[in-house]
């Protein structure tokens, strides 16, 4: 006998089978009624459940519509790729690999000079509260929210680079922009962690509260110091993010087999 409440028994249920796709992307559910019935539970009991899917994204209601399944599209990002400038490019990163994949990238810009908190000053060896210039973009896959990113670039960077301070986006990516300029990044250190969205996380990627997201931090480094640190927030729903280490010479001979 399950401990857990009912409610949550008939939310983990339905959940399996839209996981096995017994209920298929669009699909709609069964009715209250017809949910009630078969669970032997009240209706209020059932709606509880339902609306636990709701909340993690799972399912969608429309009134007098009933319950269906929302339609997820994974993206997939090859991480240890992003930025890497020796892989053709197609315009910045996100523009390349979204195209890449046979789908349409969108990204809206905010561009500020700021103070760098101290997770940030942290990571660019700064001081906490030194000016910072912030590019944050907003960035849609097919017009879905997909991610928002916040990068901060130091203070001395400002007068090597000066197209970081304009507004809207640089159209070849800002890796390759500074590589222009004579400013490489030879390397960058990724930490990874998920969290439950914030209100204006969960607004920006219209994410129900129930869905975590994913905070991809990456610091990138010249050969003498930090140039910059981007905060990546995705809807842990509609991503899945790789990494390619070593050499992966069977993997390759395997799949072209």
């Amino acid at each position: 006998m399950s401990k857990q409440p009912k409610y949550r028994q008939v939310a983990d249920t339905l959940r399996r089978e839209i996981d096995r796709g017994t209920y298929g992307p669009g699909a709609r559910l069964p009715s209250e009624a017809e949910l009630a019935t078969r669970f032997d539970a009240s209706r209020n009991t059932v709606r509880s459940g339902l609306n636990l899917l709701v909340s993690q994204g799972l399912i969608s209601s429309s009134q007098g519509l009933g319950y269906e399944v929302r339609k997820h599209e994974v993206f997939q990002l090859n991480a240890s790729r992003f930025e890497n400038l020796n892989f053709p490019q197609n315009g910045d990163a996100y523009s390349t690999d979204v195209t890449g994949a046979g789908r349409h990238p969108h990204q809206t810009f905010r561009v500020e000079v700021t103070t760098a908190p101290e997770y940030i000053a942290q990571r660019l060896k700064v001081e906490v509260g030194a000016r910072s210039v912030l590019r944050f973009c907003h960035r849609f896959v097919d017009d879905v929210p997909w991610s928002t990113q916040a990068t901060h670039y130091p203070d001395w960077l400002l007068q090597l680079a000066p197209r970081l301070t304009e507004p809207g986006d640089i159209a070849e990516g800002t890796t390759r922009y500074l590589a222009d300029l004579g400013i490489e990044q030879v390397g960058y250190a990724d930490e990874i962690a998920t969290r439950m969205p914030t209100p204006e996380e969960a607004r920006l990627l219209d994410v129900g509260a129930g869905v975590p997201v994913l905070l991809w931090t990456r610091t990138g480094y010249s050969t003498e110091r930090p140039i910059r640190c981007t905060v990546t927030t995705f809807r842990g729903d509609l991503n899945r993010m790789n990494y390619e280490i070593g050499d992966l010479s069977a993997r390759d001979e395997n799949e072209a087999q």
